[in-house]
C-alpha cells in the first residue's frame, strides 16, 4: 500500500469517528433533554407524571402538517393532554387514508373532542413542491391529493405571478379543501346527526410572527357540502 492509499484510509477512518461522534452527542442531548424537562415539570408540580398518567380529555383534534416548526402545543399554548394530535405531510385529509380516519374517528367518537382543526402553515414545503413538475419519490402520489386542489383553483392560482404568494394562497385553498374533506366523511356527518357540539375549521400558521390566521371556514352540519355528498340518518334507513 502507498503512502498516498494509507493516509487516505487514515483520512477516511478519522472522518468517519467524527460523524459517529456527532451523531452520538445529538442523540445523547435527546435523551438529556428529557431528564431536564422532567426535572423542571416535578420542581413545578410533584404530581405532574401522576395526573398525567390518568388520562386525557382533549376538546381538540389538530390535524397539522408533520414540519417541524409547528407543533400543535406549542402553537396553541396548551399542555400534554389538551390537544390530541394527527400530523402528515401538508395537512392532507384523504377519504382513503385509514390512518386519519383512523384517529379521526377515535377522537370524535371516543374522546369526543368538540372541535376538528386542519392546521396549514404559510411556506408549506409539501405545497410547493406540488406546485413543481419535479419528481420527489414516493411522496409525488401524496402530493396528488394537492395537485388536485391546485386543479379545482387553477383559476385563481395561475392568475398570481409571484411564486410565494401563490404558495400560500395554495396553503389556504389546500387547508379550505381538507376542512371540506373532514366535513364529507361518514364519522363527521354521523357524530352531528347525534351532536351539536362538533365543529370542524381551517387554519393556517404565519410562522413569521407565529400568529393563527382563522379561514373562517367553520362547520357544524353537513349542509353546505351538497347534496351528492350529504348522507342520510344512518338509524331511519335502516328503519325503512
Amino acid at each position: 500500500m502507498s503512502n498516498t492509499e494509507k493516509n487516505n484510509g487514515q483520512g477516511k477512518a478519522a472522518e468517519a469517528n467524527q460523524i459517529s461522534l456527532a451523531q452520538k452527542a445529538s442523540y445523547d442531548k435527546l435523551i438529556a433533554n428529557n431528564a431536564q424537562w422532567v426535572e423542571k415539570r416535578i420542581s413545578e408540580d410533584p404530581d405532574y407524571f401522576i395526573n398525567l398518567a390518568k388520562g386525557q380529555s382533549p376538546e381538540v383534534l389538530w390535524i397539522g402538517c408533520s414540519d417541524s416548526r409547528v407543533p400543535a402545543n406549542e402553537v396553541t399554548g396548551t399542555k400534554p393532554g389538551e390537544v390530541f394530535v394527527h400530523r402528515n405531510i401538508a395537512n392532507v385529509c384523504n377519504h382513503t387514508d385509514m390512518n386519519m380516519l383512523s384517529v379521526l374517528d377515535y377522537a370524535v367518537n371516543v374522546l369526543k373532542v368538540k372541535h376538528v382543526i386542519v392546521a396549514g402553515h404559510y411556506g408549506c414545503g409539501g405545497v410547493a413542491a406540488a406546485l413543481s413538475n419535479k419528481q420527489f419519490g414516493i411522496i409525488d402520489n401524496w402530493l396528488r391529493h394537492i395537485k388536485d386542489v391546485y386543479r379545482l383553483h387553477a383559476h385563481e392560482l395561475d392568475r398570481i405571478t409571484d411564486e410565494k404568494q401563490k404558495v400560500n394562497r395554495l396553503v389556504e385553498l389546500n387547508v379550505t379543501e381538507q376542512v371540506y374533506n373532514l366535513c364529507k366523511t361518514s364519522i363527521i356527518q354521523n357524530a352531528w346527526m347525534h351532536r351539536h357540539d362538533l365543529e370542524v375549521h381551517g387554519w393556517v400558521i404565519d410562522l413569521g410572527s407565529g400568529l393563527v390566521k382563522d379561514l373562517k371556514v367553520t362547520s357544524s352540519s353537513p349542509h353546505n357540502l351538497g347534496y351528492v355528498y350529504e348522507f342520510e340518518n344512518a338509524e331511519a334507513v335502516a328503519v325503512h
